[in-house]
């Protein structure tokens, strides 16, 4: 049985954990991982997970192995963890893969950064409407690739079933005015990771998505309750632990001029260095370079003493 609206904003106040989509040498998807991922992450105390998002490569993902993939992570996890699951594409598909997901008993839809060349805020916002109105389950549109009008912010929280949003982009100050602007029952979402979880939750983040947390959950479960607590100097000597692995993950990669364009391998092998399991990835990204690999090494020993000092 899926999570109720209020069962979801409850579970987006907290650290939201990426499943990532493991690929064996032929780049087929090694379900038993992702249900090992899921079960470990919550065993360490993780609660809420993103499945069929950017960081499980969505877009290298066909309907049906998104389907997949979210049935396995609904399967390997116990009823009060709560699961979102990517949808994207034109309105007849992304309608189609919501009442897909909603056989499966997904807790939440979390609505994939528009990939169009042109965007009109209404026809966003018509959008939005129109996948709510195949649904009663939650809506979290994520916000990210584009620049929103506060005025769009704010009608984004009124449109019929959204209960958050994931925002993504590096403006606290338009946060801020956003949170302002909006309904009151909806919950923001730091989707830039542990980087901005400070600044974000002064501007009115309640919770955050996982960048080092997804291979070392405790970072963000310490931050959240650091940042729950108005305890601003713990939170940001834990919100820096993360900066070293978080840039890595920004990097460009060899031969490439795109940022962030490993930022998927640099998690799988933080995953992989920590017990989890990482896997290959897919066109269009690539695998990190040797060399890349050992910086990973050095950056995740680094991390691991951070940890223990401060944590353990």
């Amino acid at each position: 049985m899926s999570s109720s609206a209020e069962q979801v904003r409850s579970h987006l106040r907290g650290v939201a954990v990426g499943l990532l989509t493991p690929f064996n040498d032929e780049r087929e998807i090694e379900h038993e991982k992702i249900a090992e991922n899921a079960r470990e992450l919550y065993d360490e105390g993780i609660r809420t997970f993103l499945a069929t998002a950017n960081i499980s490569e969505y877009h290298s993902l066909s309907r049906n192995e998104r389907i997949d993939v979210a049935e396995t992570s609904v399967d390997a996890l116990p009823s009060d963890a709560c699961v979102l699951a990517g949808v994207g594409g034109s309105t007849p598909e992304a309608q189609a893969l919501i009442r897909a997901y909603d056989q499966i008993d997904v807790d939440a839809m979390m609505i994939m950064p528009p990939d169009h060349t042109y965007l009109h805020e209404q026809g966003l916002l018509d959008y939005y409407q129109n996948l709510s109105s195949v649904t009663e389950t939650p809506l979290v549109p994520y916000v990210r690739g584009f620049d929103p009008s506060i005025d769009y912010l704010a009608s984004l929280t009124h449109v019929e079933g959204v209960v958050g949003i994931k925002y993504a982009l590096k403006d606290p100050v338009k946060l801020g005015a956003g949170v302002a602007a909006g309904a009151d029952d909806v919950v923001w979402v730091d989707g830039l990771a542990e980087p901005f979880a400070v600044s974000f939750w002064a501007e009115g983040a309640e919770g955050f998505s996982a960048g080092v947390s997804n291979f070392r959950p405790e970072i963000g479960l310490e931050l959240f309750d650091a940042l729950s607590d108005g305890d601003w100097e713990r939170a940001c000597q834990l919100r820096n632990i993360c900066l070293p692995y978080q840039n890595f993950r920004d990097e460009t990669g060899q031969e490439n001029d795109i940022q962030g364009a490993i930022s998927v391998s640099a998690v799988k092998k933080g995953l992989e260095l920590a017990g989890l399991n990482g896997g290959n990835v897919r066109e269009p990204i690539r695998p990190l370079a040797p060399e890349e690999e050992r910086k990973a090494e050095a950056l995740y020993s680094q991390l691991e003493d951070d940890i223990e000092s401060l944590i353990e």
